[in-house]
């Protein structure tokens, strides 16, 4: 699929604001004074890029005096020079005078420790560079001569063409996608696990503890180092499912998080934050990395609030305190501000958003998040559809359109007025409504087909009888759940569609979001430090409630806390894959 993504302005400064390039520098070393504890700071303030009106800069401040808990980086312009944007500081400005103060993660520093943090920049003129810095207060005050100057005759527009790293159509396309070397070990170790252990899966960043790993984990520089071995000469995606907002998952015990409802402070400064420093960073600025924002959380404002039968006090709450749209908004606005991030927002699934009445108001919902914060549609790349769910594909055997005696399909128990019958009508048909709300034309989505294969001895080949519009949808629909509802770790269940860029139109890929093989949630309650509740969904007694028409839960027994390795779930999604290993 061939597509031109149009470059807004704020996405070609943020481009250019991260490429390496030979600049003006300005190094300033303060002096120890005698007889007091030897104050003094290194700045390294470097021009990376500059074009007619704008220009990209990266600050390196070290420490050579007493360790530091915090760091304030001053210094003033002698022309007319605006910061504009951002990353891995507060950066304020007053007149001329601008104001760099650090961030919760890398405030500290240690006598000859270091933090960097840029910016991009307008200006008109010249665009000397400063050369007086204080940290902390103190002057940091011997110059040394800029070893070159600014590009004498910058170019009289911005590149048109995007530098190396920036944003791609199709991130996809023309890519290969990462390998979890984790996921892959665990596929392999399973019988007849090393079918698939060579495909790419998300990483899931489902807590904060989860950024910088532990003895038994990948952090992510982990992954995005072993990502830069896997790329080679090529293009290469990196998947990262970004999951940790307060209050998460309200209608779903399963997957709640480590953070209350209230702690909107830390999801920006302990989660966000880190991770958008660790993306930003000019060493990954080769990979292609796309993230998929809050999968589970928006919907839960439109269909399981007061007022619907399916309401939860926990998303009462977060309606009310707003914390869901404000932290998805923060989310895009920092992440997408990277040159080389993707981010792709997630919109549920047929079998939950398919309705008249969910539909919309979960696309003009998900243009509020995307406009919070500070952030503009242009920071959403695309939207996925799917995750971690197991609606099908593909209806081949019944449409919408169908009737059976004069009775419409949508009538049947199954569809139940839906207005989509698998998820790749219902992706299409909510890009659509989201072009027409104001995102880009150009828009893309992904589908998660880890687990909506569906296939072995049960898959229907053929329509179902005709006897009455039930018998029909039945007998000839793939998806074999009990109910549309149910999500938990689902009997006969199968591997969907392999991994592959541009498969439809306006579909960026079929992806692996969910890694197979990891638990929705446990069978039973089980004490864990990761926040993670427990839902009676996920056990195979469960009688349903009404998010699932008060049917059995079709979980398999004996699972896991989610996200923990379900070998059980593994074999199962092997033995029904389809298409068939």
């Amino acid at each position: 699929m061939n597509r031109t993504r149009r470059t807004s302005r704020t996405a070609l400064l943020a481009a250019l604001g991260l490429v390496t390039a030979t600049g003006a520098t300005a190094t300033v070393l303060g002096a120890a004074t005698a007889g007091a504890a030897a104050p003094g700071c290194k700045v390294d303030y470097r021009i990376t890029n500059q074009w007619n009106t704008g220009f990209g800069a990266d600050v390196t401040v070290t420490n050579t005096g007493d360790p530091v808990a915090s760091w304030t980086v001053e210094w003033a312009y002698a022309g007319n020079q605006q910061v504009t944007q951002g990353w891995n500081a507060t950066i304020t400005q007053s007149g001329t005078a601008v104001t760099a103060k650090s961030l919760s993660y890398n405030g500290t520093l240690t006598t000859g420790g270091s933090a960097s943090f840029g910016f991009n920049g307008s200006y008109s003129g010249t665009n000397a560079v400063p050369t007086t810095f204080k940290l902390n207060g103190v002057t940091c005050n011997t110059t040394t001569t800029p070893p070159t100057d600014p590009p004498t005759t910058p170019p009289t527009t911005p590149p048109t063409t995007p530098p190396a790293g920036s944003k791609a159509d199709n991130p996809y396309a023309g890519a290969k996608v990462y390998v979890n070397p984790e996921w892959s070990a665990k596929a392999a170790a399973e019988p007849g696990g090393t079918k698939v252990a060579n495909q790419p899966t998300g990483v899931w960043l489902d807590r904060i503890a989860a950024i910088n790993g532990s003895a038994t984990s990948m952090g992510l520089r982990a992954h995005l180092d072993e990502a830069l071995k896997q790329k080679g000469s090529g293009e290469l995606v990196v998947q990262l499912v970004v999951y940790n907002l307060p209050g998460r998952d309200c209608a779903a015990l399963a997957s709640n998080g480590e953070l209350g409802p209230t702690e909107i402070g830390r999801y920006k400064t302990e989660y966000i934050d880190p991770i958008a420093a660790i993306l930003a960073d000019p060493k990954y600025a080769g990979l292609r990395i796309v993230t998929t924002v809050e999968i589970d959380s928006l919907p839960n404002l439109v269909t399981n609030v007061s007022g619907r039968p399916t309401a939860t006090a926990n998303c009462d709450v977060m309606k009310a305190n707003g914390n869901y749209v404000t932290g998805v908004g923060y989310a895009l606005r920092k992440l997408g501000s990277i040159a080389n991030v993707y981010n792709y927002v997630d919109a549920g699934h047929h079998g939950w958003l398919g309705w008249d009445d969910n539909f919309g108001a979960s696309a003009e919902l998900f243009k509020q998040a995307a406009t919070a914060e500070g952030s503009t549609v242009a920071n959403v790349h695309g939207f996925i559809v799917n995750t971690a769910n197991y609606s099908a594909l593909k209806e081949d055997h019944f449409g919408i359109g169908d009737s059976v005696n004069g009775v419409s399909v949508r009538q049947s128990k199954w569809v139940d007025w839906n207005r989509y019958t698998d998820e790749l009508s219902y992706a299409q048909a909510m890009r659509a409504k989201l072009v027409s709300l104001g995102f880009d034309a150009d828009l893309g989505m992904l589908i998660d087909t880890s687990r909506n294969g569906w296939g072995g001895t049960a898959r229907p080949t053929a329509p179902g009888a005709t006897t009455n519009v039930d018998t029909y949808v039945n007998g000839g629909r793939y998806d074999r759940r009990i109910h549309l509802g149910n999500w938990c770790n689902q009997a006969g269940a199968g591997l969907g569609e392999r991994p592959q860029a541009a498969p439809a139109a306006g579909i960026d890929a079929y992806v692996w979001m969910k890694p197979p093989g990891e638990s929705d949630g446990a069978s039973k309650e089980i004490p864990n430090d990761e926040g993670k509740g427990f839902d009676r969904m996920c056990d195979p007694t469960y009688t349903g409630n009404a998010r699932n028409g008060n049917s059995m839960s079709g979980a398999l027994p004996d699972a896991p806390v989610s996200g923990h390795w379900f070998s059980a779930q593994f074999q199962e999604l092997l033995k029904n894959a389809h298409p068939a290993l």
